[in-house]
């Protein structure tokens, strides 16, 4: 799908402001003459219609600079790795490089990385998660180049999507521990106030939870993310402090359920006759955990490959123009040993 919105232009923001295209130029750019009045009102403008100043134009010949931006949460992430892994491996062959951005579950960090890399004028930008703040979310709609929103299914996507129902995810979960003859469930997350594919999965919990008849207070929440197993031990002490009944426990990943783990081991709980353990993304470390970690699997390689696949397509002379938009990928459950009732 190749980008149907016109780049907004300086004459545009020109317009919009009342002022003369040398005005804007000089205005955007730092250490300027310009009065603040004046200023403001011309970045007013370029916000409005999304408008990002093209540093490179002026030392470019041609409007090929060879990069893909990227923006992932979390570097020491095993899953958002494998995903760089997957994208990297597909654009090998290409004369493509990815740049990388780091925005540690900040909207407003990614806002920032956004519009430093569309000042270089990517050949394309992938975007990890749904959420955007309203001038991100303007910049992307209207940066005239492929975007590609990965690891959730946007109800409102700004082009091509690479995701799957978080929420889904964990319902697959909870039907295992049902299935399992568990029923006082407990769930394990992160901040409700930064990962919104934690507070899907949350979500996915409590209404699964709901849709059996089960109570869905067993919650604890731990700090913000990247969720460490440190935290995953600390959330369970405090679950088990407030239920010590609990029977399962679903983890929003597998290193807070590795981590909840050891804290039931801790304290002579046996993993799964006591309590069961459940996580999410199929990291090593969940099988290669005694005992292996029940976890749901959600290709996070696979992701990466397949927005690769996207990209080269849109940027190719003659894009396949029948290509699907959104991508859905369908979350797997791996069941083993940390959740299987022995009778």
């Amino acid at each position: 799908m190749a980008p149907n919105t016109k780049q907004p232009t300086m004459m545009d923001v020109a317009r919009r402001a009342g002022v003369s295209p040398m005005t804007v130029s000089r205005a955007l750019k730092p250490n300027t003459s310009v009065s603040t009045a004046t200023r403001e009102k011309i970045r007013k403008a370029a916000d409005e219609l999304g408008y990002v100043l093209d540093s490179t134009a002026a030392g470019l010949s041609s409007r090929r600079t060879g990069f893909i931006a990227v923006t992932i949460p979390s570097i020491n992430n095993a899953n958002f790795a494998d995903t760089l892994r997957g994208l990297t491996q597909a654009l090998r062959n290409t004369s493509l490089q990815v740049l990388l951005g780091y925005t540690d579950y900040d909207i407003e960090e990614e806002e920032r990385l956004v519009e430093q890399f569309l000042r270089r004028r990517p050949e394309a930008i992938i975007v990890t998660g749904e959420a955007h703040t309203e001038r991100c979310r303007r910049m992307l709609e209207k940066c005239g180049v492929p975007v590609v929103e990965m690891w959730d299914l946007p109800k409102q996507p700004i082009g091509q999507v690479v995701g799957f129902s978080n929420a889904e995810a964990a319902r697959l979960m909870v039907d295992h521990f049902y299935q399992q003859g568990y029923r006082k469930i407990g769930y394990i997350g992160g901040h409700p106030s930064r990962d919104t594919r934690g507070q899907d999965r949350r979500r996915g919990f409590v209404t699964a939870m709901r849709n059996y008849g089960l109570t869905d207070e067993r919650i604890s929440a731990a700090e913000l993310p990247p969720i460490t197993m440190r935290d995953g031990a600390s959330a369970m002490r405090s679950l088990l402090q407030l239920w010590p009944d609990t029977e399962a426990v679903l983890c929003v990943s597998d290193l807070s359920a590795f981590g909840a783990m050891t804290e039931c081991q801790r304290r002579g709980l046996t993993i799964p006759d006591d309590i069961a353990i459940g996580g999410f993304g199929a990291y090593d470390l969940s099988a290669q955990a005694f005992p292996p970690i029940s976890t749901i699997d959600v290709s996070a390689t696979g992701i990466g490959t397949i927005a690769a696949q996207v990209i080269l397509n849109l940027l190719s002379i003659e894009p396949d123009a029948t290509a699907q938009t959104i991508h859905h990928i369908e979350p797997k459950l791996l069941i083993r040993d940390s959740s299987l009732r022995r009778r």
